[in-house]
């Protein structure tokens, strides 16, 4: 896509702080390092989102996660643990319509970066469960 930033940062076009590359993805630095360190993992191919992963784009890019998260966590002894954040849609804080994985190390609860997660559960009862589970089974793809 002529239009990407990532494409053109996979392309060489826009120069970037890479610290891995194979044929299938490419990691490197996050200009707004949340974190020191954090990392941006990037398919070659362009994705728009997770929706378009087929299985052998999923396995060839998320297998080099664990990696390179080691090598972050490797390069500081005070990471204290990763943040991995993958944001699909703009409602859901995709700012780059290129399917990325964020590697976010962690330092302390005061580094800078948050996230919160809302404990809705007093909302659904059993049946409520097992419907959205039904849902999601029978959306499910062979």
């Amino acid at each position: 896509m002529s239009d990407c930033v990532f494409c053109k940062i996979i392309d060489g076009e826009i120069p970037s702080y890479t610290i891995y590359e194979d044929e299938y993805v490419k990691a490197f630095l996050d200009i707004s390092q949340a974190t020191p360190g954090h990392t941006l993992v990037v398919p070659k191919k362009h994705v728009a989102n997770i929706y378009e992963y087929d299985e052998k784009l999923a396995e060839k890019v998320f297998s080099r996660i664990p990696k390179i998260a080691r090598a972050i966590q490797k390069s500081a002894p005070d990471i204290l643990g990763m943040n991995i954040v993958n944001n699909n849609g703009e409602l859901a804080y995709q700012s780059v319509f290129h399917s990325h994985f964020h590697l976010i190390p962690r330092y302390s609860e005061n580094d800078g970066f948050s996230m919160s997660f809302q404990d809705n559960s007093d909302k659904y009862n059993e049946e409520a469960f097992e419907q959205i589970k039904a849902n999601i089974i029978s959306s499910l793809e062979e």
